[in-house]
C-alpha cells in the first residue's frame, strides 16, 4: 500500500511507489523523460526499474549516469546537455542526494542563462518562470533533498573547489517518490553514513535558535526514528520496516532543515569538499564535539537529543552532558569510524579545514557563535 502526503512537496510513500512513476509522468503530459542517476544506482538496476515504469505508460526515457559521489556544476552542465539532446520534457532523479541535486539544478541550466555560482545563497530572485517538472526518487535515506527547496553542488573557483547552496522555492521537486525497496542495495556502511546525515540535520535543526515549532517537532521525531531504526537497517539490510522508517526520517530532516543547521554541517561540508568524504561519515566524526560545544547555549534541545538517543539522567544538565556519548555509542554500533584520525585526517590539515568550514554559511544558524579558533578546536576534539 502507498500513501500520498503534501508537505509542501507531494510525496508518494510505500513499497511499490516507484511503479507509479508512469502514471505521474502521464498526468504531467510528459513525452520523454531524462533519468538522472549515477553508475552504482544504474548497475543495481534501479534506474531501469524507474524506466520500466515510464515505458509501461508510454513515456520514452534517456538515462544520464554521470553523477558522482558529490554533485558538481560540471555534472549539472552535462546533464543539461543530455536533457536538450533527448528533447526531454521531464526530469526523473533516481539515486542519492547528489543525483537529486543535479536534477534540480539542470532544470535551471536548460531554462536560464545564468552561472550556478551566481545563484549561491538565495537564488529565488534569479530563477523566474516555470522549470521542467521533476520526479525525485531517492535510493538512500540521507539528505532529504527530495523535499527541500535547495540544492548543493561543488564548483571550481581559482583552481579550488567550493560548495555553493542554491535556495529557491522553484527547486522543490514536483513529486517525491519514496520506495523503501530501492534502498536495499545500499551497503551497511552507506546506510550508516546516510543515517548520520539524517541525524545531524535533525539534531542541528532542533538546536537552531530560530522560532519554528513545526520544524522542532519534526526534527525530534526524525531523531527518534533514527534512534529506533538505523542500527537495524545497518545490521539487517532487507528489513523493509527499518528502511521505511529511515526514509521517513530523511524526509523529515529535509523539511526540518529549513529552520537552520549549524557547525556540524559546516564541518562536514568542509571535509566532503576537501577530502571527498561522505557527508554522513564526516558528520558522525564531528557531531559529538559539536553537541558538547553547543550544550550551554541550547541546553533544552541538546537534552532532548540525549534523552531520545538513550542517555540517562534526571535533569536537563545531565541529559545534555550525556548527549555526545549517546551519539558516540550509536556511531560505534553502526560501525562508523570513531573520529577524523581514523579517516586519515591529521593535525596538520586542520587549519585549512577550519578555514573552509568557517566560510560555510550553515554555521550561521548555530545556537552558539563559532569563530575560527572554535572551528579549529572542534576539529581537534574530533580527531
Amino acid at each position: 500500500m502507498t500513501v500520498t502526503w503534501t508537505f509542501p512537496t507531494r510525496i508518494h510513500f510505500g513499497e511499490g511507489a516507484v511503479e507509479e512513476l508512469g502514471r505521474e509522468a502521464t498526468r504531467l503530459g510528459a513525452k520523454h523523460a531524462l533519468i538522472v542517476s549515477d553508475r552504482g544506482t544504474a548497475e543495481a538496476g534501479l534506474a531501469s526499474l524507474a524506466g520500466r515504469a515510464l515505458d509501461l505508460a508510454g513515456v520514452a526515457f534517456t538515462v544520464f549516469e554521470g553523477v558522482g559521489a558529490h554533485a558538481t556544476a560540471a555534472q549539472v552542465d552535462r546533464a543539461g546537455e543530455a536533457f536538450r539532446g533527448a528533447h526531454a520534457d521531464l526530469v526523473v532523479a533516481v539515486g542519492s542526494g547528489a543525483a537529486v541535486d543535479v536534477a534540480k539544478l539542470l532544470r535551471v541550466r536548460v531554462t536560464h542563462d545564468v552561472a550556478l555560482a551566481d545563484l549561491d545563497g538565495d537564488g529565488a530572485a534569479r530563477i523566474r518562470g516555470a522549470l521542467p517538472p521533476l520526479l525525485a526518487v531517492p535510493t538512500t535515506a540521507g539528505s532529504g533533498t527530495e523535499v527541500s527547496a535547495q540544492a548543493s553542488v561543488l564548483v571550481e573557483h581559482d583552481h579550488q573547489r567550493r560548495r555553493i547552496v542554491v535556495r529557491a522555492p522553484a527547486l522543490l521537486p514536483t513529486l517525491a517518490v519514496l520506495d523503501p525497496r530501492l534502498t536495499i542495495p545500499q551497503s551497511p556502511e552507506h546506510t550508516a553514513s546516510a543515517g548520520f546525515e539524517v541525524l545531524t540535520q535533525c539534531v542541528e535543526a532542533a538546536c537552531a535558535p530560530a522560532l519554528h515549532p513545526m520544524a522542532d517537532a519534526i526534527a525530534l521525531e526524525g531523531i527518534a526514528l533514527v534512534a529506533q531504526h538505523l542500527e537495524r537497517a545497518v545490521r539487517e539490510p532487507r528489513d523493509l520496516a527499518a528502511r521505511s522508517a529511515m526514509l521517513q526520517a530523511a524526509m523529515m530532516g529535509g523539511v526540518a532543515a529549513q529552520k537552520g543547521l549549524g557547525v556540524a554541517q559546516a564541518l562536514a561540508h568542509a571535509l566532503a569538499t576537501e577530502r571527498d568524504l561522505p557527508l554522513g561519515i564526516a558528520a558522525a566524526a564531528c557531531l559529538p564535539a559539536v553537541l558538547d560545544f553547543n550544550r550551554t547555549a541550547a541546553l533544552v534541545p541538546v537534552a532532548h537529543v540525549g534523552r531520545i538517543l538513550g542517555a540517562r539522567g534526571d535533569d536537563l544538565e545531565t541529559l545534555a552532558f550525556e548527549a555526545s556519548g549517546a551519539v558516540r555509542a550509536l556511531r560505534k554500533r553502526c560501525h562508523l569510524p570513531a573520529g577524523l584520525a581514523a579517516l586519515g585526517i591529521d593535525a596538520g590539515s586542520l587549519p585549512r579545514l577550519a578555514a573552509v568550514a568557517a566560510a560555510d554559511p550553515a554555521h550561521l544558524d548555530n545556537p552558539r557563535p563559532c569563530d575560527a579558533d572554535d572551528f579549529l578546536a572542534l576539529l581537534d576534539a574530533s580527531l
